[in-house]
């Protein structure tokens, strides 16, 4: 098993040899998919179509200046890029990416902000379906596209307004989880209505979720109590928890929750399996949460400070 994770700096690489620095660079997100992998910076779109030795001198190459690049999506159609600031672009060859306009025509788009910056906004995730394109803006809205990108659906009341990271099944087209800053929101109608599932959960600044691929009820989800204890390593105070048809439960065997910046969660295409990627290293289930290991090599001591940003296995 093959894993990149994104963080600040680099795509962080780790394989039988444990880890290594596959992309220098300012990343901010990160997948992969049939085109191959993907990587978004603060000076567009970069790729490799390489599943080892990422770290090669000619494994990657700027497919698109986008200028900067937040979101990145691979699917089975082509690829998607969101921006800072918003705007939505798609390749369906993986190389020629074209703006998809109207995103900003919205209604709500005049009250799309980011608390640290209130004069701007971008998109903070895109999760495309064989029914919908999800558009996340960080901060304000959950957008959808029924077309490709072609017309708009504004946010609705009851959905989440920051949402950090989705995840969705392909054999429910209709089904969609939220892990947000305003909490974890569950829609089974493809996003017309969402309500919160938050029991069990202690803090509900989610950031990152994930699903099993043999039963869509079976989620893992990383919190915080709010962006500092998220994000700020001098106070970072983050957990993992697992929901197996009930209340969500704390994760043991991983860090934290003091110290722990909020990880980023995916699962390895396995029924059971998941990694999570942390600022401590990388770290393995294979009962769904119940139980983690680390991950063999020595993870590099200057990202014991950084939130990763992104997480693909290949």
């Amino acid at each position: 098993m093959n894993l990149l994770a994104a963080y600040p700096d680099r795509v962080l690489a780790h394989d039988v040899d444990g880890y290594t620095t596959a992309f220098e660079g300012d990343v901010q997100c990160l997948d992969a998919g049939p085109a191959g992998t993907y990587c978004g910076t603060d000076d567009g779109v970069y790729r490799t179509t390489q599943t080892a030795q990422w770290h090669t001198e000619d494994a990657w190459t700027q497919v698109a200046a986008l200028g900067d690049v937040t979101a990145i999506a691979v699917a089975d159609d082509g690829v998607w890029a969101g921006t800072a600031p918003s705007a939505v672009y798609y390749a369906p060859d993986g190389e020629e990416f074209q703006e998809r306009p109207g995103l900003d025509d919205l209604p709500s788009s005049d009250q799309w902000a980011f608390p640290p910056r209130p004069s701007t906004h971008h998109v903070r995730w895109l999760e495309p379906t064989s029914e919908h394109l999800y558009v996340a803006i960080e901060a304000g809205a959950l957008l959808r596209s029924p077309d490709g990108g072609e017309t708009w659906l504004d946010r609705v009341p009851s959905g989440p307004r920051d949402t950090h990271g989705m995840t969705t099944h392909p054999d429910h087209p209709h089904l969609a989880y939220s892990a947000a800053g305003d909490g974890f929101y569950v829609t089974e109608v493809g996003g017309d209505t969402w309500r919160a599932e938050e029991a069990g959960l202690d803090r509900t600044y989610c950031w990152s979720v994930a699903c099993d691929p043999a039963d869509p009820e079976r989620l893992l989800v990383s919190a915080a109590h709010g962006p500092r204890s998220a994000h700020d390593a001098g106070s970072a105070n983050s957990a993992v928890f697992r929901r197996d048809g009930g209340d969500w439960e704390h994760c043991d065997d991983l860090p934290g929750p003091e110290g722990l910046l909020a990880p980023v969660l995916a699962s390895t295409g396995e029924a059971d399996e998941a990694i999570a990627a942390t600022n401590h290293g990388f770290y393995r289930t294979d009962d769904w949460g119940a139980s983690w290991e680390p991950l063999d090599g020595d993870f590099p001591a200057t990202l014991e400070s950084a939130r990763p940003r992104g997480l693909v296995v290949r």
